[in-house]
């Protein structure tokens, strides 16, 4: 009999409970017990509920109020110096402060979770840093499951995923170097959860499947080797093969291991071959990041496969956690049927991990009509005529090299865009968003239950546009934006315009802390029926003299930040998307838009994990964006915006993407990602972020001039930009405006110096 069992569950609740709470509590709504008891039913309630759907082993510790790689870092005791915490267990609120920053210290890095949309907050290591066990949560809650009769498997970020994820803040130091220090905590860690009767632990090394350092992987050896005694380890990964490691795994002295038999089905065939005989194997076979429903027969098959070999010794689960889909598909009320007939959130996962699980225990006939039913919703998801449009496949096969570059280089183009838009040194903007208030998601809410008309709700939009404009120019921006203010989320918003695509009403996933997303489903084959903006930037257009920015999200982040479709590759998807976004680029230029924002902060995030993937990856990538942009004349500017992001390694990349001005997230990171631009030699304009959008921190104009000081050792002055880090959608307008204030003022100081400077050198 397989065990079953989750690497981890949904947090948010069914209706984003938690980010309602943490958003209450930080506004000073709720007190901490009222926001510690939301938090204690929701693990409750899916404890439970994973219980009743047939789980065995229940995962605790998956659980964050903010995040759960910070979560670890508070239990280890490896809270940067910094923040003048010490070695007393930090309460929420200075937990908080490590995410969200203070007015004294601007927050921790935040980057994204492999190749998910999932930020997670970077552990600062220093040669210096001491680990002690910390808060108490973590035992908290295995008492609190424990109490509820559940068999517990607690889940805990691996001692070396967790070192390779964190960042040196000393130079010439190798994180690897802390281990020995890391170890005897970890070790403290589970000789506590055995002394609460824990059997078993989950170990998260999601980085075996990176392409690691032999010295890393020589740290697994004895990484395991200290913490072979007590509960007893399931190794887990997941994302991608861990074949090349299997013959370490299958030697490392832990009780079980995970691997990924969705992304990566041939690997079960490496491990069982020579597979020990006092492990486990726990199988994921169920996708934990795509919503398609899994085709049961061919998981049953590989399932009974690994069992002829292993006997009692499998175990079955999802690919990874389930964080990364929506919780329930019922809550769908509004989704077309047979869309819905194709998918699975969470709790539909757990019952196909039910259904495989009686097939194992009582033979394929047991669960005949279950596997037929599947079948059927795959078959008739291949034939549905909402998958194929053969206009779009035949509009794809006409492309020419052309379509896929500008008429002129850089060089040549930036002297007639200089020309048109007639901005200063430095020049000022924003990524995008303003602030979505109360008034304006109230008035998009209406509207969508038919308590607005049409013609109400555009003119509640044109009034947030004018008033968005208006104080733009009081601020003294140079180049402005519309503020969005008409937009629910900046891929949903293409995606129920843009054939092909499926959008739900509660499909949402956590992004960090309480921002949540709502990804759309490509379903099909992707077209744009009619313009999607171009109204809203000319109308932004009318009130101003000054130029505005038309905004869109580029191809690579529709695909990276939607569930994709499964049956045809990633790249052709990409090319179908771009070629709508390039008809929306025409018509904005066409509109008389001098300046067209094409945002792509997910190119770095889609980099496959295996560098061998790289090139190919890489290759469409930047094609696509391409594609998309280079239907426009010489004088019209292009910019795109990248999200937190290690570039270094895809900066060749980054230039081939030609667009005319880049703005990146820099500022937690204190422009030190400007080194890699620097030593690269980046040849077109940049904008390096001055300012975290995500923390309620606003800095002072001397810090962000500091900042922009340092960005010019980095980048010719006449190519720098000076903008907020990200979109400010999430933000209160008087903090907005405090900050903007601040960079404008920034900005004219370092022009006054770099005129004062000029004169000096002449």
């Amino acid at each position: 009999m397989a065990v079953t069992h989750s690497l981890g569950f949904p947090r948010i609740g069914a209706r984003r409970e938690l980010k309602q709470a943490l958003e209450a509590y930080w506004t000073g709504k709720i007190g901490l017990s009222d926001l510690t008891e939301i938090g204690r039913q929701l693990r409750e309630r899916h404890w439970t509920l994973q219980r009743r759907a047939g789980i065995d082993l229940v995962p605790v510790g998956d659980f964050a109020y903010y995040d759960q790689m910070l979560n670890m870092t508070v239990l280890l005791g490896a809270v940067p110096e910094r923040f003048g915490i010490g070695h007393e267990p930090p309460g929420l609120d200075r937990y908080f402060e490590l995410a969200r920053g203070n007015q004294d210290q601007p927050a921790m890095e935040m980057t994204k979770w492999f190749d998910t949309n999932y930020h997670y907050i970077v552990p600062e290591f220093r040669r210096d840093t001491v680990f002690h066990l910390g808060a108490e949560w973590l035992f908290e809650e295995v008492g609190e499951a424990k109490a509820l009769g559940l068999n517990v498997k607690p889940v805990l970020i691996g001692p070396l995923t967790y070192l390779f994820l964190g960042k040196a803040k000393d130079e010439g130091f190798d994180r690897l170097e802390l281990l020995p220090r890391l170890l005897p905590v970890y070790a403290q860690i589970l000789g506590r959860l055995e002394e609460q009767g824990v059997a078993w632990v989950q170990m998260d090394e999601p980085a075996l499947v990176l392409d690691l350092p032999a010295d890393w992987l020589a740290g697994y050896r004895e990484a395991y080797r200290t913490l072979a005694s007590g509960p007893k380890i399931l190794l887990a990964t997941y994302f991608e093969s861990a074949a090349d490691r299997a013959e370490l795994m299958k030697t490392l002295p832990v009780s079980g291991l995970h691997i990924d038999a969705v992304a990566a089905p041939e690997q079960v065939s490496d491990f069982l071959d020579g597979y020990p005989s006092d492990k486990i194997l726990s199988l994921g076979l169920i996708d934990g990041r795509n919503v398609w429903r899994t085709d049961l027969g061919r998981a049953l098959a590989l399932a009974e496969t690994a069992r002829a070999a292993l006997g009692e010794r499998l175990w079955i689960a999802p690919s990874c956690s389930l964080l990364h889909v929506p919780l329930d598909l019922e809550a769908e009320s509004e989704l077309d049927p047979e869309i819905k007939s194709w998918l699975a959130f969470a709790v539909q996962k757990l019952e196909e991990l039910a259904i495989l699980d009686k097939g194992l225990r009582l033979g394929v006939e047991a669960v005949r009509s279950e596997l037929e039913t599947q079948a059927r919703a795959l078959r008739e998801r291949a034939t549905s005529p909402k998958i194929h449009n053969p206009a779009v496949a035949a509009r794809l096969e006409k492309l020419t090299e052309a379509d896929f570059r500008r008429y002129s280089p850089f060089p040549e183009r930036i002297p007639l865009q200089r020309e048109r838009l007639r901005l200063p040194l430095f020049p000022t903007t924003t990524i995008g968003s303003f602030p979505q208030t109360p008034d304006i998601r109230k008035a998009r809410a209406d509207y969508r239950k038919g308590e607005r008309s049409e013609a109400q709700y555009r003119e509640i939009m044109r009034k947030a546009i004018r008033e968005a404009v208006r104080k733009q120019e009081a601020l003294g921006l140079d180049l402005l934006v519309h503020g969005e203010a008409e937009r629910n989320d900046m891929v949903e918003y293409f995606a129920e315009q843009l054939e092909g695509f499926a959008v739900t009403r509660q499909g949402w996933v956590q992004s960090y802390g309480s921002r949540c997303v709502k990804p759309p489903i490509i379903v099909g084959d992707v077209s744009r029926p009619k313009p999607m903006t171009v109204e809203w930037i000319a109308y932004a257009q009318r009130q101003t003299r000054k130029p505005v920015k038309g905004m869109l999200t580029g191809p690579v982040t529709m695909l990276q930040w939607s569930f994709v479709r499964d049956d045809q590759p990633r790249a052709v998807t990409a090319f179908q998307i771009a070629l709508a976004i390039r008809d929306e680029v025409g018509d904005l230029e066409q509109a008389g838009v001098a300046a067209i924002q094409i945002d792509e902060p997910a190119i770095r995030e889609g980099l496959p994990l295996k560098r061998r993937d790289w090139d190919d990856y890489l290759d469409w990538a930047v094609k696509a964006f391409r594609l998309a942009s280079s239907g426009v004349g010489d004088d019209t500017q292009i910019h795109t915006h990248m999200c937190y992001s290690e570039f270094g390694d895809i900066l060749p990349a980054i230039t081939d993407m030609d667009a005319d001005v880049i703005t990146i997230e820099t500022s937690r990171s204190g422009m030190d990602l400007l080194a890699a631009f620097r030593e690269f030699r980046y040849p077109n304009d940049i904008g390096p972020g001055v300012y975290d959008i995500h923390s309620p921190r606003v800095p002072n104009k001397e810090e962000m001039l500091r900042l922009l000081q340092k960005a010019c050792e980095a980048i010719s002055p006449e190519r720098l930009w000076v903008n907020p880090d990200c979109g400010l959608k999430t933000r209160g307008w008087p903090e907005v405006e405090q900050a903007l204030a601040n960079m404008v003022e920034a900005a004219k100081m370092l022009r006054q110096r770099w005129v004062i400077e000029g004169r000096r050198r002449s």
